[in-house]
């Protein structure tokens, strides 16, 4: 039972699949049954209220889609059982077009109009930065399933995240050079407009600089097409592999031209390589190199292969990406800290025991790893090492926090 209300846009571009089929709608859905829309709204005593706020059109639909379908699936799943507490979970989803300003008004209506017991969401951390002040201080526990930047859980005890985050991912990035690829000089090509890409570089840089040396920094900025001059310095630094904490879009080129180059040593990156265009951008340049990430679709623990089978099914035989991943495993935290804190209602009363339950959170078996929150509501769970081999990605090794 879901209530997606967009304002003055579509949703476009979505897959078209059955369960999305019958859940989308105009603005302003708000009665029972609307006739011609398909959609039933359950507000009745019998809902937990929760809401989705993530960017589902505009630059970054497709990952505000794959978002959603990971929140749907999981509550699906959660009321096809009974729901939780005795009553079902009622999404109500807002899409706020990746747009930081639109996230606060969205947030603001989830909190005032909706009355959700909590936030689910943002997909971006600019977003996620800016309705973290308003759900903390309207005590509304909040949970990013896919914002990685480390300031978000500063904002307040109410805000979690159940990705890790960048400077973790840098961190991993530099053990993984040290103890896989046993180097100890290296280059590192920064996108220096791009908040995550010197937050990973920064944290990558200060880890691995305990036991080797970065030889050689230079950077770009998104949307670049020509990155041979910082290359060719960085080639004359002779460093043993490049770091590039840059986006797919970009890193497919660098790979190009520094094979080019005649760069031959290893690359590699964090999650903003992750994308099937990878391989279409970088051609063979790109094989051989390695990035990290939360999650990886062949995993053979059967919870993974479950959450794969049942999402192909309804997503027209579509592999779930890492977001929707992410997003399942959010939702379900969710759904267990409710459980645990025995809520039935959005009261201020409720929200507050569903925040002291999501705090102690341990080792709840996600698809992403297990996954337990520390003391500053920031996730504790492995990261994994993938490779490019054959146009795909090949799982190559688990790093532990």
């Amino acid at each position: 039972m879901v209530a997606l209300k967009y304002g003055k846009v579509l949703w476009a571009g979505l897959a078209c699949t059955a369960v999305l089929a019958g859940t989308l709608a105009l603005s302003g859905c708000k009665n029972e049954e609307q006739a011609g829309e398909g959609i039933a709204v359950n507000t009745g005593p019998k809902t937990i209220k929760l809401g989705v706020t993530s960017g589902m059109t505009g630059g970054t639909a497709t990952y505000g889609q794959s978002m959603y379908r990971g929140v749907q699936q999981a509550v699906d799943e959660v009321n096809a059982k009974g729901g939780v507490n005795g009553k079902k979970i009622e999404l109500q989803v807002e899409d706020n077009g990746g747009k930081a300003d639109q996230a606060v008004t969205v947030a603001q209506k989830l909190i005032s109009s909706d009355n959700v017991l909590a936030i689910i969401g943002d997909l971006l951390s600019s977003c996620s930065l800016a309705i973290a002040p308003i759900c903390q201080k309207e005590q509304i526990p909040m949970l990013t399933p896919t914002s990685t930047t480390p300031e978000v859980t500063s904002k307040g005890n109410y805000i979690f995240q159940s990705c890790f985050d960048d400077a973790f991912q840098g961190r991993v990035g530099a053990r993984f050079a040290k103890e896989h690829l046993k180097v100890k000089q290296v280059a590192v090509l920064i996108d220096n407009k791009s908040d995550y890409s010197r937050g990973l570089a920064k944290a990558f840089t200060e880890e691995f600089n305990k036991n080797g040396k970065v030889v050689a920094t230079a950077y770009y900025a998104a949307g670049d097409s020509d990155f041979r001059p910082q290359l060719t310095s960085i080639k004359g630094k002779k460093p043993e592999a490049l770091f590039i904490p840059g986006y797919y879009t970009e890193v497919g080129l660098i790979a190009q031209q520094a094979r080019q180059l005649g760069i031959k040593q290893p690359m590699f990156g964090g999650d903003g390589w992750e994308s099937s265009k990878l391989a279409e951008i970088g051609k063979s340049a790109v094989e051989g190199s390695y990035f990290s990430t939360h999650y990886y679709a062949e995993n053979n623990n059967p919870l993974v292969q479950k959450f794969v089978a049942d999402y192909k099914k309804r997503n027209n035989d579509v592999a779930p990406d890492t977001l929707a991943a992410l997003a399942y495993d959010a939702t379900l935290i969710m759904v267990d800290a409710i459980k645990k804190s025995g809520v039935t209602n959005a009261s201020a009363a409720s929200r507050s025991k569903l925040r002291d339950a999501l705090a102690k959170t341990r080792n709840f078996p996600g698809v992403t790893g297990n996954i337990s929150m520390d003391e500053k509501r920031k996730v504790v769970k492995p990261a994994i090492m993938l490779q490019v081999k054959n146009k795909k990605f090949a799982y190559v090794t688990t790093i532990k926090p």
